[in-house]
């Protein structure tokens, strides 16, 4: 999967203020990628929309 030419990654609104964020961006094909801001270089995760909401549900309710 390939970003957009000028996919903005945002810093998440729960990310804490001690430098631990979690940024996000939508794609050119539709996926939404998660990245760690400290190594944006490294893996990112790669979600179509409806699956990152599962996704994202699971982690909060276990």
């Amino acid at each position: 999967m390939t970003e957009a030419p000028h996919s903005p990654w945002r810093t998440s609104s729960y990310s804490n203020a001690g430098g631990n964020c979690v940024q996000v961006a939508e794609l050119a094909d539709g996926t939404i990628a998660i990245r760690d801001s400290k190594t944006p270089h490294t893996a990112t995760l790669h979600f179509p929309r409806t699956q990152l909401t599962t996704w994202l549900h699971t982690l909060k309710h276990g």
